[in-house]
């Protein structure tokens, strides 16, 4: 059993394989069903429709029996620790799905059963099965995604984390991280881009929408306030003027194929105008699709393994 947490704890020869087996699921390539036989646990803390129903499906469709759980449904809303869990846990389950709004050593803890395959499915830190649905939807639009430019645009949750360690792990790819100040991506997370990279990564974060180096291949962004979580400063709105995806933003930073992206859902007027988010150019209704692709690909590897 092999647990995927974070991009970072993958070399970038094993993200290059999840992804491109995500991008075969996506081609209806499943010949066969290799988790026949297995159980998937699915443990959400937080609202989801796409991740959950993604794993879910994907599990099924893989052959795995699925098994889902709420916030308070497991001890661990009654004090039993976290350890116990997984040590139970991994005598029933082949994997657990987990999604939350804390960090991830939790599921660092739950994936010290040698039983158990642990996947982040969210964390307050990172999104990591995003970033790979993510790069299997822009490798199959454009066929690799080497020598493409990425802008992320918003704020510097846990999509932009991870998209910033993808760019760390896959070569030639550049991405551009704009946040409103003081609403960035950590510093930890770009300190470990450039630590997995080895220095050599093509990962940077700007605050200034005129100081994008344009034209991009790619514009991505997401919901402003992630999970829903309310933010501190009540006029927070208005450090994300000029942040918005329109026609005015998209054709100034864009070329003649340029596509949109949205990890969704979308608070449509706020951080994308429905012009840009159901447009011709937009790929943001197939990448949903591809979080199913990528949770089969994560599972299959996880379970079963891959040659990587």
């Amino acid at each position: 059993m092999r647990n995927l947490i974070s991009l970072a704890d993958l070399r970038p020869e094993q993200l290059a394989r999840i992804v491109a087996r995500a991008v075969e699921f996506g081609r209806g390539d499943v010949e066969d069903r290799p988790l026949a036989g297995r159980q998937v646990g699915i443990f959400f803390r937080k609202s989801s429709t796409r991740t959950r129903t993604s794993f879910w499906s994907g599990a099924t469709r893989l052959g795995a029996d699925v098994i889902t759980f709420g916030p308070d449904e497991l001890q661990l809303s009654t004090g039993e620790t976290v350890e116990d869990t997984s040590r139970v846990l991994g005598q029933y389950l082949d994997a657990l799905v987990v999604r939350t709004n804390g960090d991830v050593e939790e599921m660092r803890r739950l994936g010290t059963s040698p039983d158990l395959a642990v996947v982040n499915a969210l964390s307050l830190d990172e999104h990591p099965t995003q970033a790979i649905a993510d790069l299997a939807t822009l490798t199959e639009h454009f066929g690799s995604v080497a020598g493409r430019h990425l802008l992320v645009v918003g704020e510097g949750n846990s999509s932009g984390a991870a998209l910033a360690l993808a760019g760390a792990l896959v070569p030639g790819l550049r991405v551009t991280l704009l946040c409103p100040e003081g609403y960035e991506v950590p510093k930890t997370v770009l300190d470990l881009a450039d630590e997995l990279s080895g220095g050599h990564h093509q990962v940077v974060q700007i605050t200034d929408p005129d100081a994008v180096d344009g034209p991009v291949d790619a514009i991505y962004t997401s919901r402003w306030q992630t999970m829903g979580v309310p933010k501190a400063d009540p006029n927070w709105l208005a450090s994300f003027e000029g942040f918005r995806i329109d026609r005015d933003f998209f054709d100034r930073h864009s070329g003649p194929h340029t596509v949109f992206l949205h990890d969704l859902p979308a608070v449509r007027g706020q951080e994308v105008t429905d012009e840009i988010l159901d447009g011709e150019r937009s790929l943001a209704w197939r990448q949903a699709h591809h979080k199913m692709t990528a949770a089969m690909a994560v599972l299959e590897w996880c379970v079963v393994g891959l040659d990587d």
